[in-house]
C-alpha cells in the first residue's frame, strides 16, 4: 500500500472480534488525540482491495468495561485517520422470540440508559446539537444488510437497540420493561459510539450479533455461558465474512447521505467567543467551518 493512499473505511471489532481476519499489509499506527489514546493501535491494512483501520473497542485482551471505553479518543481517532465510514460489530441479547441468537440485527434507533458516561465533543465553551432523529446511516445500513444476505447470514434491517450501562447484565424486571417498550435487542456500546460518529461527521452503522435471550424468555437460564460463548465465536466468524462483503461494496461508494455535513448548522456557540483551547481541540471536527 502506499502511504498517502487514504484510509477511509473504520471497522471497530467488539467481544469476540479483537481482530480482522483476511487484512493483509498490516501496519500498527498509536494516536494521541486531544481526549487521549484510543483503546488500542489502530491496525491499517487492506481488505477486499481497501485501505481500512480496524480497531479493537475493548482492547486486546478485553482489558475496558463498556463504561471504561475511550470512545472519544476511539471515534476522533478514525476522524484523524481520514474515516468517513465506520462498521461497528457488538454481542447483543434478544428482547423478540423472533430475534434469534446468531441473527444480526441492524438497528435504526437507539434508547439511551446509560448514566455514567460522555458521549459529546461539545463543551468547554462551545455548544454544537446535531440532529440525530435517524441516528445510524441509512445508506451505510442498505449497503451491510446487503452484505449480509450475501454471506448467507439472517439479517434484520432495522430495530431498536436499548443501551444500557453495564457490566452487569439487566434484572428480569429491566429486560421485560424494555419488551414492553418494543425494544429489539441490548447492548452496552453501541449508542455512544453513534453519538460521536454523527458529531465527527463520519457515516456509522452497527451490526448487533445476537448471542441469547437476554433474562425474560421462560426457561432460558437453563442456557450455559459455555453455549453463550460458543454462539459469540461463530458469530465472530460470521461476522469477518460480512465484513468483507460491506467493504467491498463501500469501497468507493459516493456517501449521498447527510452525515458528513452534520455540523453545518449545529454550532451554536459565537465563534468570537470560543475559547482557544477548545477551538484547537475540535479543530479535527469544526476546523472547516470555524476557520
Amino acid at each position: 500500500m502506499t502511504a498517502n493512499e487514504p484510509i477511509t473505511i473504520g471497522i471497530i471489532g467488539g467481544s469476540g472480534l479483537y481482530y480482522m481476519p483476511g487484512l493483509t499489509d498490516t501496519e500498527e499506527v498509536r494516536l494521541d488525540t486531544a481526549f487521549g489514546a484510543p483503546s488500542d493501535p489502530y491496525l491499517v491494512g487492506r481488505l477486499e482491495g481497501a485501505r481500512v483501520a480496524f480497531l479493537s473497542r475493548h482492547g486486546k485482551g478485553h482489558r475496558y468495561t463498556p463504561t471504561e471505553v475511550p470512545y472519544r479518543a476511539n471515534i476522533l481517532g478514525f476522524k484523524q485517520l481520514g474515516v468517513e465510514q465506520i462498521l461497528s460489530l457488538s454481542a447483543v441479547g434478544s428482547l423478540k422470540e423472533e430475534r434469534r441468537p446468531l441473527d444480526f440485527l441492524l438497528p435504526d434507533q437507539f434508547i439511551d440508559r446509560t448514566q455514567h458516561r460522555v458521549a459529546t465533543f461539545f463543551g468547554d465553551g462551545l455548544v454544537g446539537h446535531v440532529g440525530f432523529a435517524e441516528p445510524t446511516c441509512g445508506r451505510l445500513r442498505g449497503l451491510v444488510a446487503a452484505a449480509c444476505r450475501a454471506a448467507g447470514v439472517t439479517v434484520h434491517a432495522g430495530g431498536t437497540y436499548v443501551n444500557m450501562e453495564g457490566p452487569a447484565f439487566s434484572t428480569r424486571a429491566e429486560s421485560n420493561l424494555y419488551r414492553s417498550w418494543g425494544a429489539d435487542v441490548i447492548g452496552m456500546t453501541n449508542l455512544t459510539e453513534c453519538k460521536l460518529a454523527r458529531e465527527a461527521e463520519i457515516c456509522y452503522v452497527t451490526v448487533a450479533m445476537i448471542t441469547d435471550y437476554d433474562c425474560w424468555r421462560e426457561g432460558h437460564d437453563a442456557v450455559t455461558v459455555q453455549e453463550i460463548i460458543a454462539n459469540l465465536t461463530q458469530n465472530a466468524a460470521q461476522a469477518a465474512n460480512v465484513v468483507r462483503h460491506a467493504v467491498g461494496a463501500m469501497r468507493g461508494a459516493g456517501r449521498g447521505c447527510g452525515c458528513g455535513a452534520a455540523l453545518k448548522h449545529a454550532l451554536m456557540t459565537d465563534p468570537k467567543l470560543i475559547p482557544p483551547a477548545t477551538r484547537e481541540r475540535l479543530r479535527p471536527l469544526v476546523g472547516k467551518y470555524l476557520d
